[in-house]
């Protein structure tokens, strides 16, 4: 697969993946991958903009975000990875990760894949740390997390209700400069 970084001129078909990607959340055997009730799982038009302002915001400016994806043999998005600024004021050197692999494409390695690509990035962008949460019944996201050298870090118990069930909130982190 290939890996290439998100353009804004790329920015309509990526929404349309992550929407059909959204719409697996909770389904059948797929484990609920984002807090939202399965009725819901659609990407929120704000959080396009802010997704779109942060592609154009500069490495260490607040709201900075960059996101690759990679795409098939035919040239559609299996899979992305994004990195984001933190909100907090004084963790300019960590960031947060977000991911997510299309149904045809999961359990393959693509994950562990973007996972390498986006902590190279980091460490050649100077960043120390990745950080992401991730709702604690997403057992296949954790075990590839774990893999991937993430250390759960903590866990917000009935952090959301959704759908009528209870969802514990885990935290873990990654150093990409070996401390």
């Amino acid at each position: 697969m290939k890996i290439e970084k998100l353009e804004l001129a790329g920015f309509e078909a990526f929404l349309a993946y992550l929407n059909d990607h959204l719409s697996d959340n909770g389904q059948g055997d797929t484990a609920y991958f984002q807090p939202l009730p399965r009725a819901e799982s659609r990407f929120p038009p704000e959080k396009a903009e802010a997704f779109k302002y942060g592609m154009q915001t500069e490495i260490g400016s607040p709201g900075w975000r960059r996101v690759w994806v990679a795409r098939d043999e035919i040239g559609a998005i299996a899979g992305h990875i994004d990195l984001r600024a933190h909100p907090e004021r004084h963790a300019a050197h960590r960031c947060l990760l977000g991911m997510g692999v299309g149904r045809t494409h999961r359990k393959q390695g693509l994950g562990g894949q973007l996972i390498v690509h986006a902590q190279q990035w980091a460490l050649a962008a100077g960043l120390r740390w990745i950080d992401l949460q991730v709702l604690s019944a997403n057992t296949p996201a954790i075990q590839l997390y774990d893999r991937s050298g993430f250390r759960q870090t903590g866990e917000i118990p009935d952090m959301f209700n959704i759908d009528g069930l209870s969802f514990n909130y885990t935290s873990m982190s990654l150093s990409v400069s070996g401390r």
